[in-house]
């Protein structure tokens, strides 16, 4: 990849924010009161874009590690890149996180489509959609301030509530957030079963409430458990972290009624709208979710929601302060300032 005489190099630059969140997050593996983004920058002398990664443990990534990874680019050629189709075969040749990955394609992405005068949605041949109705989380918090939490964020104005829940507490939230809402329920296990049965007995009790459906129960190897589980169990089952930046739907259709798609996860703009794709033509049901982010990752992740069936992008509502806000909240739904 050499540059002509007249071109001259892009110009890449990345640089961390930590994110305060304005109450603790917990999920059933682990919690945080902040989280530690990295944001691509690459610009030419008129024409900039940038891109967010946002880190998950639970894939093995860490702020330092995309750092070092984004570092190995800018010594193979990163600068050098003069088309997408260079830059996905660099990303090829020196594989990186996803997170990061997603990250540099749409910085890319970006830095394009200001340069050619062309929105994102253009680009990608999709339709964005004027407002995206979002969820909402609540994670695992003692259930006696279940009732205080949905009052002070106003939670009565979201389509859905998604609830994180562990084995511990899963009954006593969903009763409480139920008591307190109207709103249908998404009920998050972040694989926190190992037991279909077990599982089996908790969601027989659940029938009092308005269940959605159930997101990611079981861990992402428990492939036999997800088709034993799809055949007997009352409610719908979507996977997350058994969809990353690749799937086999053949036994993802085994598995769940419908997959969770986040661009953190699907290393790239590209590769997330086919994951979309391909899940739409195994008839499974769609939702395009978020990590902790800022409204520059959300913005992102609302590209690609035409035709979504769920949106779970309200991680930008989460924190203290949003660097970007580029992305209005207004009655549970989205909209692009």
């Amino acid at each position: 990849m050499k540059p002509n005489n007249t071109e001259k190099m892009l110009r890449w630059h990345i640089e961390t924010k930590e994110l305060h969140l304005r109450f603790t997050w917990k999920i059933s593996r682990n919690s945080s009161d902040s989280k530690t983004n990295l944001f691509i920058r690459v610009a030419d002398q008129q024409h900039v874009g940038i891109g967010e990664a946002a880190p998950n443990i639970r894939y093995g990534e860490t702020a330092p590690i995309l750092q070092a990874q984004f570092e190995t680019l800018i010594e193979n050629g990163l600068e050098l890149v003069r088309s997408l189709e260079d830059l996905q075969m660099l990303l090829s040749l020196h594989v990186p996180a996803n997170a990061l990955r997603f990250a540099i394609e749409s910085a890319y992405i970006h830095y394009i489509c200001q340069r050619n005068s062309q929105t994102v949605p253009e680009f990608l041949g999709v339709n964005l959609p004027a407002g995206v109705p979002t969820a909402f989380t609540v994670p695992i918090m003692e259930p006696n301030l279940v009732a205080g939490f949905i009052r002070e964020n106003g939670l009565h104005r979201y389509q859905n509530l998604k609830i994180k829940v562990n084995q511990e507490n899963a009954l006593a939230l969903i009763q409480e957030v139920s008591k307190n809402s109207n709103a249908p329920l998404i009920i998050d296990g972040n694989e926190a079963w190992e037991d279909p049965e077990q599982l089996l007995q908790v969601l027989e009790k659940l029938t009092p409430y308005p269940i959605a459906f159930i997101e990611q129960p079981l861990p992402a190897a428990k492939v036999d458990e997800y088709i034993y589980l799809k055949q007997k169990s009352p409610y719908q089952l979507f996977g997350d972290e058994s969809i990353t930046d690749h799937a086999d739907f053949d036994l993802i259709q085994k598995q769940f009624h419908g997959v969770n798609m986040k661009l953190m996860k699907a290393g790239g703009y590209l590769n997330g709208k086919y994951i979309l794709d391909q899940a739409r033509q195994y008839g499974l049901k769609t939702m395009i979710g978020c990590m902790v982010e800022t409204s520059l990752g959300i913005w992102s992740a609302m590209q690609l929601c035409g035709g979504i069936g769920y949106a779970d992008l309200d991680g930008f509502l989460v924190l203290k302060e949003d660097p970007f806000g580029i992305v209005l909240e207004k009655e549970g739904k989205l909209y692009v300032r």
